[in-house]
């Protein structure tokens, strides 16, 4: 049985806020609702103490709080300076920040003004617009925290994956919980596709009614609040038809994975019959449905992935891809049961090529496309996923764009399929879960 865990250490973040602690750029952490930033936040201040600093020297506002609510970049340095501890560094953390207007004002005061080390939280990428980044002089790091990955996911429940013999003389791996059951990793993952990553989920004990209403709270937090409720910004388009946001969500919900035009997305909603309203007058225009897009990709909701044109080296402007950043919430969305399994695997290869620092985009060469392209520093990969490497005709079909790349980096297939690890032509064909969990 896979029981609830309380929340864990998630060595990827803690490390990274580690490495930048007591250094000059303000640390971000960005990221969708619930993901775990203000637990970061906790992870960081403990580690503080343990390395000896005083709970004095420590300043937390989390802006989500009735007691911060209605302060202003003035209130928040008056609030700090009043209890600095004089020849001491001053460590300062800021929990959802983008709600103070002019935050950016206090946060440059800080730097300047005072001996400290500031960390910030935030839920919308706006917190990092280009106004604000150079506002601060680019003296800030972005740590983009993402919901958990697989590996994580067993580790929040607390299995141990082990490698064993197989029948055959091969190994494979196992998953075994803290009573030494022994689980199928299929299992484990199946439970990620169904539930997703959101790190609250392992308070539920992936019971579903709960894991539902946890979903919704993230959903309704991250609409409401950070897309609908927003102040009206500079230069920026108002979020104000919750119908026509809830439509947009539901078919970029729906097509993760597919070529999407935006210009496209209100005719497919007219001629679906979706917008059907007596108060609407014709489909909402194609600047509209950008201007609901980018809310959506700002709040970290879905992320938009570009096309590469491999031969001609350049990016390409037209039919991108959307992903959703949790598989879990797509379900909420769309209802629990089994639908489009190739593209919800490519949802969690794209935020696992992420995880591990890659710029990601779609391969275009000639008429055939890559799935993803991953590159790193002087590290590039070429990424195919699919359910099944098993049909004849799917291997002909995964393997076509790959064999048409005439560079020397490594091309890999990823699938669902057990016991066929192997090569074809120089292309490994790999189980996506025993490479989540590399």
């Amino acid at each position: 049985m896979i029981e609830n865990k309380e929340l864990r250490n998630r060595p990827q973040y803690i490390d990274k806020l580690i490495g930048f602690q007591d250094t000059e750029p303000v640390k971000v952490v960005t990221g969708i609702r619930r993901c775990g930033k203000s637990s970061l936040l906790k992870l960081m201040v403990r580690h503080l103490l343990d390395e000896g600093k005083s709970e004095e020297q420590i300043i937390q506002m989390n802006f989500e709080s009735y007691d911060f609510k209605n302060m202003t970049a003035d209130d928040i340095y008056s609030y700090v300076k009043e209890r600095v501890v004089q020849g001491k560094r001053m460590y300062l953390f800021f929990d959802e920040l983008q709600r103070v207007d002019k935050w950016e004002d206090a946060v440059n005061a800080f730097r300047v003004d005072m001996d400290c080390d500031i960390y910030i939280t935030g839920s919308n990428a706006y917190l990092l617009s280009s106004e604000y980044s150079t506002y601060l002089s680019g003296r800030c790091v972005e740590i983009k925290m993402l919901p958990l990955s697989f590996a994580e996911f067993t580790d929040f429940y607390g299995f141990e994956v082990r490698k064993v013999k197989s029948a055959l003389g091969g190994t494979r791996k196992l998953a075994y919980d803290k009573n030494g059951q022994q689980y199928d990793l299929r299992e484990i993952f199946d439970a990620y596709m169904r539930f997703g990553g959101m790190p609250g989920i392992a308070d539920t004990g992936l019971d579903q009614d709960k894991a539902l209403a946890l979903l919704d709270g993230i959903y309704s937090t991250v609409i409401i609040r950070d897309i609908l409720e927003r102040e009206k910004r500079r230069g920026q388009k108002s979020i104000t038809d919750a119908a026509l946001l809830r439509k947009i969500i539901m078919f970029l919900a729906d097509n993760i994975g597919s070529s999407v035009s935006v210009s496209s997305i209100g005719n497919t909603l007219v001629n679906e019959g979706l917008l059907n309203d007596e108060k609407r007058k014709g489909k909402p225009s194609a600047h509209t449905v950008s201007a609901y897009v980018n809310a959506l990709t700002e709040s970290y909701f879905f992320y938009e992935i570009k096309r590469f044109d491999i031969k001609g080296k350049e990016y390409l402007r037209t039919l991108g891809k959307y992903y959703i950043v949790d598989i879990g919430l797509r379900n909420y969305l769309l209802g629990f049961r089994d639908r489009d399994t190739g593209h919800a695997l490519e949802n969690i290869v794209y935020f696992e090529l992420m995880r591990r620092g890659y710029d990601v985009a779609i391969g275009k060469i000639d008429n055939a496309e890559v799935d993803f392209i991953a590159t790193k520093a002087d590290d590039k990969l070429y990424v195919q996923v699919t359910e099944s490497m098993t049909s004849e005709t799917v291997r002909n079909r995964e393997l076509a764009p790959l064999m048409k790349i005439r560079d020397n980096y490594e091309k890999i297939i990823l699938s669902l399929d057990t016991g066929l690890e192997n090569s074809f032509e120089g292309i490994k064909s790999l189980n996506v879960l025993e490479w989540l969990l590399k």
